[in-house]
């Protein structure tokens, strides 16, 4: 999530108000076959984060659900994205998590230079997650949905057997699996994205209403569901992951910040709730992944078109709630 030098994040809004995001550039795949450009090898790869980007998340709780962490190394920025972009943390600041210098360049201050480095009159986005070939000094992958899924099983000759058999797009579940993506990526991933920088009433309402019926949609597919996770699977799949990284932001950001205030996740949508509390407090891949001070501060300390001050609210609190504890409506609710 980033644009160009120069250009503002609301220059995705076309003429009707409408945020539209843009395309990555670097879509190629780390395969494993002998006449593979990039083939899987320990350590070769680096991947380069926010902790604060949901698509960035994803990487990163496949990483851990693969048990790629010998494999894969990685590095987040700083939570603040300003003019020149995504800018690396200095050495002197201490934040949650990998938050570093560039470990591949010492004298790079910013993302870009990465994008730069590449091609120095590169004029595309700046994005993370940043899968990066440090044998070629090439960037492989600027997509989320690209690299997740080359970490399914590409580095499987290279991890322990008890992840080899983790399945996050089981064959039975496929075609349903993207099917729900399409319309949740729609909707919810992107829909928190259009309802907040929408710049016109009209595509507002469009857009915050649409996200809403996504929600209770999903609401209902949980409630139906034989299983903790979407589509009745027995395991966490492609699809949770998905979703995850954008209903754990929901109410600690999405509410106030990008205005998605129908309802709230913890008050609004018991099942989602539910869903939600089960991943990140007992799957460490999400949970070790979900950091609180970057999600919260970069959204309303870099988007000074929505928050002219960079006040950082307080509440929500906690972050996330216990799996035994509620919101005291939700708690008057159950004793009834």
């Amino acid at each position: 999530m980033d644009k160009k030098p120069g250009g503002s994040i609301l220059d995705w809004a076309d003429k009707s108000g409408e945020f539209k995001r843009q395309q990555s550039v670097f879509r190629s795949w780390i395969e494993n076959k002998p006449d593979a450009a990039f083939p899987p090898e320990k350590g070769r790869y680096h991947l380069y984060v926010s902790y604060a980007c949901p698509w960035a998340h994803r990487t990163l709780i496949v990483r851990g659900l693969k048990g790629l962490h010998d494999i894969v190394s990685y590095n987040s920025v700083h939570w603040h994205m300003g003019e020149k972009g995504w800018r690396f943390a200095t050495s002197d600041e201490k934040l949650p998590g990998e938050t570093t210098p560039d470990p591949l360049h010492k004298d790079f201050t910013h993302l870009r230079n990465i994008y730069f480095e590449q091609d120095p009159d590169y004029e595309g986005r700046f994005t993370v997650p940043t899968l990066y070939d440090k044998k070629t000094n090439r960037i492989v992958s600027n997509e989320s949905s690209d690299i997740i899924r080359m970490f399914y099983t590409a580095f499987d000759d290279l991890i322990e057997d008890k992840y080899k058999s983790v399945d996050l797009f089981p064959e039975n579940l496929r075609r349903n699996i993207d099917v729900m993506n399409e319309w949740v990526y729609n909707d919810v991933n992107n829909g928190v994205y259009k309802s907040g920088f929408a710049t016109s009433e009209e595509a507002y309402t469009q857009s915050v209403t649409q996200l809403f019926k996504s929600l209770d949609r999903l609401e209902g597919h949980l409630a139906e569901s034989s299983t903790p996770y979407l589509l009745s699977s027995p395991t966490v799949t492609e699809a949770d992951i998905r979703l995850y990284t954008t209903i754990v932001r929901f109410d600690p950001v999405y509410v106030q910040h990008f205005k998605c205030n129908i309802r709230d996740i913890r008050s609004g949508y018991p099942h989602l709730h539910k869903w939600m509390r089960h991943l990140y407090w007992d799957v460490p891949a999400f949970g070790n992944t979900t950091e609180f001070e970057h999600i919260k501060k970069h959204y309303t300390k870099s988007h000074g078109q929505i928050n002219k001050f960079q006040i950082t609210p307080i509440g929500p609190l906690p972050d996330i709630l216990k799996k035994e504890d509620e919101v005291p409506s939700v708690k008057a609710t159950l004793k009834t």
